[in-house]
């Protein structure tokens, strides 16, 4: 206890007094709690541990970053080059393009490719590459060199639903809807069998579609397919919904199971106007006699691709007479198109097999042309027929293992899409009163 260390002659000189005098009140002991305890018993080695911990630890703990830096590639780079600008290892460079996923990707630098590296004091410690929206390169340093690997880059699709109303155009509809140029060019791509969406579009004519939006790390990174869509042209309504078959090729179909496509298209190349329709009793521009028009002249810029109307093989491509350069494909059912006053043509000959909507070649104004244009003839059995009125044969519809299952799907996105388009319509009344 506190006060046991009094001596003992200080003990007979206190007991003397307490015989004429009252006695003190004893000193007050202090109060020592548990924690108090703790602190005096550890103040001591705590003032050892601190004087004696090296400084140097906490560095050994926390190492300095490496250094990072980004690469781009630019026209006439090289790694070579861009390592050594850098002062980066060539020898660590040597050792990475021996690895074969390297060396891939290595071979097929184009400019606007990027390379993050990870370097300490030049000396290569990890190299990350993009390869598409899915996958990228990495390499590391190992205790045996360094290692390569393709990694995922996992993408979250998210739905998104839209609607648009033409009044002057389809493209300023979209930039009013918030859709890309894109996601508009898709949706005119899938009812170009049924739109003319240069001639046949009306004011008014309006549009609901479902499509994918890609996201990567929390952030947009595009648009993806379109899931279902609807256009409502001058009174007729046209819906299609997208199917992928077991072996990953995708489709857009009726809700009933028909093709949207047709076995041909209508418009071989995406044109800015009709310059001269079909027509038999046509006076000629250059020879200024009546002459036959038997096909359709599409204005457009020189260069624009020209398509293939329909899966077929080429039997004749060359220059011909007042056509210029021109190609003709053969299809099934005694089905000849023919294309002419090209620039130039693709990197199709004669016998080659081309599916539709392939570049065939391109827009000039050779032979009896006074401008650029494509002129675009389709025959049956060997007579001309108008390709903007003649009808078109029906591509396949959906394969009869698949029907099922489609059906089974459809049914839910055009219940989506019709909530969707009743809540738009509702918000529009709504609006209007």
């Amino acid at each position: 206890m506190v006060g046991l260390g009094i001596p003992l002659a200080g003990l007979a000189f206190v007991s003397t007094l307490t015989m004429t005098t009252p006695p003190a009140p004893p000193p007050e002991e202090p109060v020592i709690t548990a924690l108090d305890s703790a602190r005096y018993e550890a103040e001591e080695p705590a003032e050892l541990v601190y004087a004696e911990t090296p400084l140097v630890l906490v560095d050994a703990i926390n190492p300095p970053p490496y250094q990072k830096l980004n690469l781009t590639i630019r026209r006439g780079d090289t790694l070579d080059k861009l390592f050594r600008q850098h002062a980066l290892d060539l020898g660590d460079l040597a050792q990475i393009s021996r690895l074969e996923e390297a060396r891939s990707r290595f071979r097929k630098l184009k400019p606007g490719d990027q390379f993050e590296i990870t370097h300490d004091e030049g000396d290569l410690v990890s190299m990350y590459s993009k390869l598409s929206l899915t996958s990228a390169l990495k390499i590391d340093r190992s205790e045996n060199g360094f290692k390569a690997e393709i990694v995922e880059r996992p993408v979250e699709k998210r739905k998104r639903l839209a609607h648009g109303t033409i009044e002057t155009s389809l493209f300023e509809s979209a930039a009013d809807a918030g859709l890309s140029d894109r996601v508009i060019m898709n949706i005119a791509g899938i009812f170009a069998w049924d739109i003319d969406f240069v001639l046949d579009i009306r004011g008014g004519d309006n549009y609901y579609v479902q499509y994918e939006e890609i996201w990567q790390d929390g952030e947009y990174v595009a648009d993806g397919e379109i899931i279902a869509a609807e256009f409502n042209n001058n009174g007729r309504t046209h819906q299609a919904v997208r199917f992928v078959d077991d072996d990953g090729r995708s489709d857009y179909f009726t809700p009933s199971g028909h093709s949207v496509r047709k076995a041909f298209i209508r418009a071989p190349v995406d044109f800015t106007r009709i310059s001269s329709n079909f027509n038999p009793q046509r006076r000629h521009p250059i020879l200024n006699t009546i002459r036959a028009h038997r096909g359709v002249d599409y204005a457009a810029p020189r260069g624009t691709p020209i398509k293939a109307a329909g899966d077929g093989k080429v039997i004749f491509r060359g220059v011909k007479s007042g056509y210029g350069n021109t190609v003709i494909l053969q299809h099934g059912g005694n089905i000849t198109t023919l294309y002419a006053h090209m620039s130039r043509f693709a990197g199709v000959g004669v016998g080659s097999r081309v599916r539709q909507g392939q570049t065939i070649g391109y827009v000039g104004a050779t032979g009896l042309a006074t401008a650029n244009h494509l002129h675009y003839e389709y025959r049956l059995n060997g007579v001309h027929r108008n390709p903007r009125t003649v009808e078109l044969p029906q591509a396949d519809p959906i394969d009869q293992r698949y029907r099922q299952r489609f059906l089974a799907t459809v049914e839910p996105i055009l219940e989506e899409l019709e909530d969707f388009k009743s809540t738009r319509l509702a918000s529009v009344a709504y609006s209007n009163k």
